[in-house]
């Protein structure tokens, strides 16, 4: 008896699936998932292949629930059926779809960029938590994605922004302060893009925590005004600041020589690097008046207190007073950590770096009880 070739076979399947009843369909479908899914030791790709014309047929003929446990399982799969991952990822049905958007190594870029352009915000929502998004990809749901995607796009880590995709954040960012807020934090963020969400955003309004009472400081003489290191300065200074943060060595012991030596261009440059903040508001914070902007600096960048008072003392040539040093510390020790980082490089601080005029003590609104 001559052996029926595996084309034959898959016909002669694909022809009984058609006309055979639909609680069939179902077993049938049920038994290839474990064949898929139980098939570590087969050659996965061709098995995949050989299966996907007869998966194809089965989704027209069961119901919305076993396609959503046919998406789950194919997700999860190194090597899939590749036209039945993407008729499920472009099902209207999102319980269909987004398993298989958020997770299926079987869909190109391309396709990706296809689905995200004509579907619905579950299924962006769902691209967009992808462990790994390509540039076009990230571009198309900023596009046509809405604040939602946005937001999750900025949140993963796994998201490649391009130049341009700045650039459209950027612009919806002008009147959205979350949106601000989370691109600001967003580890890897370019301080060139910080830098235009500074000037192209309104001030934002920090929601304020409960605050602890602060007392308010003694009139004293008004403090020299430390001079500003130069751009030749800064050029020399960042390259050594950044060699030491990366391998871990600007901390409290070189960040506090810097400044009892009053190595001001290093101290800057090492405030900056730390604390996530363009140079210009480390200026603005360490000419200030007011403690308030510069403890909050310290406190971002996470230096204890002993470092941080050493800045204070060293930063116009004149000892602070009892006072102002009980003021400092209770700053200090009362400012949360997260309020800190987020206000130093967007919030009331830079808003009075840019010139704005919003007071200088809207930075209390990092304080706790």
């Amino acid at each position: 008896m001559m052996a029926n070739s595996p084309a034959d076979i898959l016909v002669e399947l694909e022809n009984a699936v058609a006309t055979c009843p639909l609680d069939r369909c179902a077993r049938i479908l049920e038994g290839i998932l474990q064949l898929l899914t139980g098939s570590c030791d087969r050659s996965q790709e061709l098995l995949a292949n050989v299966v996907d014309g007869v998966l194809l047929r089965l989704t027209e003929r069961v119901e919305a629930r076993a396609l959503v446990r046919l998406g789950v399982a194919l997700a999860e799969l190194k090597v899939a059926p590749p036209q039945t991952s993407r008729r499920l990822a472009s099902h209207d049905d999102p319980d269909v779809a987004c398993p298989v958007l958020r997770n299926s190594q079987a869909l190109s870029t391309s396709e990706l960029e296809t689905i995200a352009i004509s579907s619905g915000e579950r299924q962006q929502l769902a691209i967009a938590a992808r462990a790994f998004i390509e540039p076009p990809l990230t571009e198309a749901l900023i596009g046509r994605g809405g604040r939602a995607v946005h937001l999750a796009l900025i949140s993963n880590a796994g998201a490649r922004l391009s130049d341009a995709a700045y650039a459209a954040i950027i612009e919806k960012c002008v009147s959205d302060d979350e949106l601000t807020k989370a691109l600001a934090l967003r580890p890897g963020t370019p301080d060139a893009v910080v830098r235009k969400l500074l000037s192209a955003s309104p001030s934002p309004n920090v929601r304020a925590e409960p605050r602890a009472p602060s007392v308010s400081p003694p009139q004293a003489p008004t403090p020299t005004v430390p001079k500003l290191p130069s751009a030749a300065a800064y050029s020399s200074a960042r390259p050594e600041i950044v060699a030491l943060n990366r391998i871990g060595k600007l901390n409290d012991s070189t960040v506090n020589r810097f400044a009892i030596r009053g190595e001001t261009a290093n101290l800057f440059t090492a405030l900056s690097v730390l604390s996530g903040t363009p140079i210009e508001i480390v200026e603005h914070v360490m000419t200030d008046d007011d403690c308030e902007g510069l403890v909050m600096a310290c406190r971002a960048s996470r230096l204890n207190w002993q470092t941080t008072l050493a800045i204070l003392s060293n930063r116009s040539g004149t000892r602070l007073s009892f006072a102002e040093r009980e003021r400092a510390q209770h700053l200090f020790e009362t400012l949360l950590l997260s309020t800190s980082q987020w206000t130093v490089r967007w919030g009331e601080i830079a808003a009075n770096a840019q010139g704005n005029g919003c007071g200088k003590h809207g930075a209390r609104a990092g304080v706790s009880r």
